[in-house]
């Protein structure tokens, strides 16, 4: 298989815990104390949305965008 390439946004919770999420996969997060330990978690995730998952419905990531209200 390809490799392929993933974009994840990243926040953090009221907890502490870093949250990550691969907008391109439907429902695909997860979430770790550090910042490595939400990357091995959130791989982990995207492994398996795709073993789940069409890939015809990834979507195209293209970027995110900042608002002043």
């Amino acid at each position: 298989m390809a490799k392929r390439e993933f974009y994840i946004v990243i926040t953090k919770g009221e907890n502490g815990y870093f949250i990550g999420e691969a907008p391109q996969l439907r429902s695909c997060f997860n979430q770790g104390r550090t910042l490595d330990e939400l990357m091995k978690n959130i791989r982990q995730s995207i492994e398996f949305c795709l073993d789940d998952d069409d890939l015809e419905d990834c979507s195209e990531f293209l970027g995110v965008q900042k608002i002043e209200i």
